[in-house]
């Protein structure tokens, strides 16, 4: 009877540390909660950036870093339409594009990309032609895409007399330099491998402001 009393004390001290080890964990997932998330619903397209890129996630980390240390910026002054047919591209273009403080516009396609600017159904959209030619600043474009290519969207954008004035950058995975010096002969500002990092996006901005001021 003597030891049944420090028995006792151990064994709440130890169902206390497992507590607290629990407890501890639990924490833990709920603060990944966000990031695991994200991964698994967009896994395969992770893998696939992480294939294209040779192993390297550093675009993926440039948002997890920077939003980690900095947050989100407010001081929107580019408004870009960003124009993907990838999924995960797209999300990633915009997400980076908004650490970078600019406002972004997203569409799926060339076609849609068309319609916000105003070039689609011209008695459809001359809403949209007033109202949003104005406000974007620069065009940044996948060249592969269905239906229409980032191409074909750039000759279209310096074929408007409203709209030839804004840069227009093309992004591809694949460096073929024919396609390369094709959209550039074309009036693209700039052809940028993908996937996209923060660094690139961040001297993308600063050049374009420097531009404009």
């Amino acid at each position: 009877m003597e030891n049944s009393s420090p028995t006792r004390k151990n064994q709440r001290n130890h169902h206390k540390y497992h507590h607290q080890i629990h407890m501890i964990h639990t924490y833990t997932l709920l603060s990944l909660s966000l990031s695991s998330s994200f991964y698994l619903t967009f896994k395969e397209q992770i893998k696939e950036i992480m294939n294209s890129s040779g192993g390297s996630c550093s675009s993926l980390m440039d948002v997890v870093a920077y939003d980690h240390h900095h947050g989100h910026g407010h001081d929107e002054e580019l408004h870009v339409l960003a124009v993907d047919d990838n999924l995960i591209d797209r999300k990633l273009v915009e997400r980076l594009l908004k650490i970078s403080s600019c406002k972004v516009t997203t569409a799926e396609n060339a076609i849609r990309a068309l319609e916000y600017l105003g070039l689609g159904d011209q008695n459809q959209h001359i809403d949209a032609l007033t109202c949003n030619v104005m406000k974007v600043n620069l065009i940044i474009t996948d060249y592969c895409m269905p239906g229409m290519t980032g191409f074909e969207l750039l000759k279209k954008v310096k074929e408007s007399s409203n709209l030839r004035e804004v840069p227009v950058v093309i992004m591809s995975s694949e460096n073929i330099p024919t396609r390369i010096n094709k959209c550039l002969a074309s009036g693209a500002q700039m052809f940028m491998q993908k996937p996209l990092k923060l660094s690139d996006v961040e001297k993308l901005k600063c050049h374009f402001m420097n531009c404009r001021s």
